[in-house]
């Protein structure tokens, strides 16, 4: 299968906008986690995003507030904020060798987790990286979701406020659909080789 290795961002820009189709569910306590865990440890391959808090500040970093871990039909969000520290059991299923975790520019990720965990993430593949086997040149997520399915994916929530006390129903969409999409991606470019 042949796919453009470019896109305009004004073609994107014109696209219908993609809406995540799924079920969103909050993580924000270990009973919740392990549940979490449990129904992620049963396929084998998952859609994988971060979200901090932006900082305004030159050299203030903010550690990691949310990680999104998707299935085809649900996303996990995990407020990694509301946990006192690192969870011991979203470290052992990080280096769960059987599940392949899905993401995209996973550099920016590794360096948020490694200020919160000194574990090694494991199966882990950056779609930077595996588009271009596709002769895809793109970089970002949005570009990517558009060459492939003719539709955008918003960045309005972005840099919106992933620490607050309750995250807005758009702010769960967009993360569920950030984690989702790189799914996504893999699974169809993966059936067209």
């Amino acid at each position: 299968m042949n796919f453009s290795n470019t896109i305009p961002k004004e073609v994107v820009a014109a696209m219908p906008k993609e809406v995540f189709p799924g079920r969103i569910v909050v993580v924000n306590t270990k009973e919740g986690l392990a549940k979490a865990i449990d129904c992620l440890s049963t396929v084998s391959e998952i859609g994988f995003d971060t979200e901090t808090r932006p900082s305004f500040v030159k050299n203030k970093h903010n550690d990691m507030s949310l990680m999104q871990l998707s299935i085809e039909d649900t996303c996990f969000l995990i407020r990694l904020n509301k946990f006192k520290k690192f969870p011991k059991m979203l470290e052992t299923f990080l280096k769960n060798k059987n599940v392949k975790k899905i993401g995209l520019s996973l550099r920016d990720d590794f360096n948020g987790l490694h200020y919160l965990t000194k574990v090694s993430p494991d199966n882990f593949i950056d779609l930077q990286d595996y588009v271009s086997q596709f002769g895809i040149e793109e970089l970002s997520l949005r570009k990517i979701y558009a060459i492939l399915f003719g539709k955008k994916i918003s960045k309005s929530q972005q840099k919106s406020n992933w620490e607050a006390e309750n995250l807005s129903p758009s702010q769960m969409r967009y993360a569920a659909l950030d984690a989702w999409s790189c799914l996504r991606i893999y699974q169809f470019l993966n059936c067209s080789k």
